[in-house]
């Protein structure tokens, strides 16, 4: 495993990131889980990442039991807040400065830790100003109950105006998760850019692009029993979009270029994303240990012009970069 630096901070991490957003606490049983943690820790990852709102908290917990027992100074635990769980009050959801704090004391007993490495702004709250939110963030941080901040899924814009507001409180403010794959590229444009500027870093999520990039998926063909597009509890909505058979006969053409660089396809599509220079970490989920091992062989891979070209080609205009994207993240209202 290879480490890498999160964003201009000191801060260490695995380049790849086990997450837990779909799994842990939904589509597969605990025991599994912890099968799963346990083969991340064997394999070098020290960074794992989840969110209050997976499972509707469960997450959480599955993954505070799994990690139970390990040093903590050889961890680094991130999780978000932004959506409504539990009884979903009227006040539970976004990120005002009482959702804020209640939900971060929620997480650390959940997570069975005294801080988060990281704590991240899961979605843009438009109903609460940003200054009482970067106010709030600022005393988790100085409370001891996060290290670091940072957000998912904001426009560039959006980053910029969090970073002033955080330089302004003396809270560190390094790092942005957002989507990113082969497929979806939408953050090169703008997210990238101004995140180079201000020394932060990429966690991204789906790099497989919910496993389509792995090949799994075959044009024409039933989807797999049990996969994660047969999944309308947690998975179908997320991955239908890359579903079509144009999408599908394009991905089968990056078997050739896998194979010709030693890799599995999943493997392929978890290095395309760590050669982007602002990623500090490709986060990976799984449903078995096996999937780990896999994905975290593609640690350290440098893929040369040629395939980068060779990939580009096959998947031609399908794939999707318009930086407006970013913007359709953004809740119109807040989520109740």
């Amino acid at each position: 495993m290879e480490f890498r630096q999160l964003g201009n901070s000191g801060l260490k991490i695995s380049e790849i990131a086990y997450g837990n957003w779909i799994t842990h606490g939904s589509q597969v049983e605990e025991d599994a889980a912890n099968a799963c943690v346990r083969r991340a820790l064997d394999e070098g990852i020290t960074t794992f990442d989840t969110a209050d709102a997976y499972a509707n908290t469960k997450a959480e917990s599955v993954l505070g039991r799994a990690l139970k027992g390990q040093p903590r100074q050889d961890l680094e635990i991130f999780t978000k807040v932004y959506w409504p769980t539990n009884k979903r009050g009227h006040n539970d959801s976004g990120l005002s400065r009482k959702h804020i704090m209640e939900s971060i004391d929620g997480s650390l007993e959940r997570l069975q830790t005294d801080y988060v490495d990281l704590y991240q702004a899961h979605r843009y709250d438009v109903a609460t100003p940003l200054e009482e939110t970067m106010e709030a963030f600022a005393d988790v941080v100085k409370s001891g109950k996060a290290l670091y901040i940072g957000v998912s899924e904001w426009t560039a814009d959006q980053i910029r105006e969090g970073h002033r507001l955080a330089r302004e409180l003396h809270v560190p403010f390094v790092s942005s998760q957002p989507q990113y794959s082969m497929l979806w590229r939408v953050i090169e444009g703008d997210v990238v850019p101004t995140s180079e500027e201000l020394g932060i870093g990429q966690i991204v999520w789906s790099p497989v692009a919910q496993g389509v990039l792995s090949g799994k998926y075959k044009p024409g063909q039933p989807l797999p029993a049990g996969s994660r597009g047969t999944d309308e509890k947690s998975g179908a909505d997320f991955i239908k979009r890359f579903l079509t058979d144009e999408t599908l006969e394009r991905v089968a053409k990056l078997e050739p270029i896998a194979a010709d660089s030693g890799l599995s396809m999943a493997q392929l599509a978890v290095a395309w994303v760590l050669q982007n220079s602002n990623v500090s970490a490709a986060i990976i989920g799984a449903s078995r240990p096996e999937q780990v091992t896999e994905n975290v062989k593609a640690s350290g891979v440098k893929l040369d012009a040629e395939t980068l070209k060779a990939i580009d080609e096959a998947l031609g205009d399908l794939v999707v970069s318009d930086p407006a994207l970013t913007q359709e993240q953004t809740m119109k209202v807040r989520p109740s």
